[in-house]
Order: C-alpha cells, then sequence, then structure tokens
C-alpha cells in the first residue's frame, strides 16, 4: 500500500482589515444572517451571504425545528433561495457565520459536509470557482478559493454520467 499526502491552501486573514470592501460586505449581510436564524434550540445561529455574477446578495440563517432532521443550515437555503430566484445566474462567493448564544466563537465556522456537497454542485453548475469565506464572532478569517479545497473528493455528476 502507498500513502499520499494531500495539502489544502487556504488563506487566513488575521482580521476583517484585511478584506476588500466585497468580502467584509458579504460577511456583514451574513452577521446579519445570524441574528435572525431561526435557532430556538440550539441557539447557534448560523447565517450566510451568497454573492451572485449579477451583484445580488442573497442571505440565508438555520432553520431549526423540534423534529431535529427537518432543519436547514444557513448555506443551503441561501444556496437554493438564489438557484430559486436566478437559476442561471452563477454563485461566486459566499460568507458564513455564526452567533453563539452560550460563548464566543473564535475561530472561522466551517459548512458541513452536506453543505459543502451542495456548494461543490453550484460551482460545477456555474463552472466558476466558489470562494468560501469563513468567521466566527471574534478571530480570523480564512478563506477558500474553491470548493476543491473544502470537499476534495467531491461527488458529483461527473460519477453519475459514466455509469
Amino acid at each position: 500500500m502507498k500513502k499520499e499526502f494531500f495539502q489544502l491552501e487556504m488563506d487566513l486573514c488575521e482580521s476583517v482589515e484585511e478584506l476588500s470592501n466585497e468580502d467584509v460586505k458579504l460577511l456583514e449581510e451574513a452577521i446579519i444572517a445570524a441574528e435572525n436564524a431561526y435557532a430556538p434550540y440550539s441557539r447557534f445561529r448560523v447565517g450566510a451571504a451568497v454573492l451572485l455574477a449579477n451583484g445580488t446578495i442573497v442571505r440565508g440563517n438555520n432553520q431549526e425545528n423540534a423534529a431535529y432532521p427537518s432543519g436547514l443550515c444557513a448555506e443551503r437555503v441561501a444556496l437554493f433561495y438564489a438557484s430559486a430566484a436566478w437559476p442561471d445566474v452563477p454563485v461566486l462567493a459566499i460568507a458564513i457565520t455564526a452567533i453563539s448564544e452560550k460563548s464566543i466563537i473564535e475561530e472561522p465556522i466551517a459548512p458541513c459536509g452536506a453543505c459543502r456537497q451542495v456548494m461543490a454542485e453550484y460551482e460545477k453548475k456555474s463552472g466558476n470557482k466558489l470562494r468560501v469565506i469563513m468567521k466566527g464572532q471574534k478571530g480570523p478569517v480564512l478563506i477558500a478559493s474553491s470548493m476543491r479545497t473544502l470537499l476534495p473528493f467531491s461527488f458529483l455528476d461527473d460519477f453519475l454520467l459514466k455509469y
């Protein structure tokens, strides 16, 4: 058996002051989305803001439910709404953040596996790299230049079309 080593490369900004104005605006929209999340059970409010190629910014937030599997993550809420309203407009970037009512989040919030899969699908659909900007309530900002970084071995339609 042979072992392989895979590396991930992301940008790490120590503060939002290092970001472009466009990225700061996207993070601000994600914060607004997080503040409006419906999270009565976890008290962990996640917000996402999606930047479309036409300049539109779409917000999404986590939506919890007493029957836990019935809820939905902020990233998918934002992406599904963007795709429903602007089906032919590519997604260029998504900013993700969270607010905890229990403690201060000091590290970047990464999307769950299901959201990564959906994000990879939208990246492939658009033919553009999807930038992912991740931040906690405080601390550094982590930026992935594409979904290949966050989900390097994605399952996409290439597999379905082969078999």
